[in-house]
Order: structure tokens, then sequence, then C-alpha cells
């Protein structure tokens, strides 16, 4: 089995994108290894909010159908679930600035050292490649 590695939202989200297919295909792959046991998988609170508010907002998905894939995650004890405090925001602000990162990244990253993990599986690049101790995972590319 692998480390335990983050999952971006947007991993989580071309899950259940029928309108990309080849990215669904590869990340429902993913997130179904977790769910079966045979990864580790780690998302935040952060995270949660982001993929419901990602399905109904981009994809369309109805409010109850989002709320039962997240649950689906939430129920899942294949999926760690870690969260953040005050504190940790008072960190991302500074991680933001320091390194001219989006806040929201900003806390995912501080939220994952937090909790002792330094890999994320993400499609976005561009953003966490600034914040150091971070180890990147793109499954798209």
């Amino acid at each position: 089995m692998e480390d335990e590695i983050f999952y971006d939202t947007n991993v989580l989200y071309y899950a259940y994108d029928l309108s990309e297919p080849e990215k669904r295909k590869n990340c429902k792959s993913l997130v179904s290894k977790v769910f079966l046991g045979y990864a580790k998988g780690v998302i935040s609170n952060q995270i949660l909010v982001e993929l419901h508010n990602a399905l109904t907002r981009k994809l369309g998905v109805d409010p109850d159908t989002a709320r039962v894939i997240v649950d689906s995650f939430i129920a899942s004890e294949n999926w760690r679930k870690v969260s953040y405090s005050y504190m940790t925001v008072k960190a991302a602000l500074e991680i933001s600035k320091a390194f001219r990162a989006p806040f929201l990244d900003s806390l995912i990253a501080e939220t994952m050292k937090e909790n002792g993990i330094n890999q994320i599986i993400t499609e976005n690049e561009k953003d966490f490649i600034r914040i150091p101790g971070i180890k990147l995972k793109n499954p798209l590319r």
C-alpha cells in the first residue's frame, strides 16, 4: 500500500464529471482505490465543502445527490478526514503571503503539514509548486 496522499478537490470532482471522460476515468480509478482500501487517501473539511460546492455549482448536481456523495466520503473509514483550526488559518495567511500562493491552497498545505502529510494529488501544479515541502502528483498530466 502507498503512503498517505492528500486528495485535492479537483481529483474528487473529476471522478464525478461526465463531461470530461478521460479525466473522469483516471480520477474515478484513484478515488475508488481509496474507497476499496487499496490506497491511503486523506481529505479535509475544506475539501468536502469545496466538493459539494463544485458538484452543485459547476456540474449542476442536485443538492441532495451532492450531499449523498459528500456523505459517502465522510462515512468511509478508508478516507482519513482531517480538519483545521484558527491557528491553521493564521499560518496559511503567512504561507500565502510569503510564497504568493492562493490562500485556499495555502490552507490545504498547512492542514497537510499539521497532519504529517507531504504529498498531494492534484491537477493544480502551478499553485502548489510555490509552497515548499509539498510533493505533487498530477494524475491528469
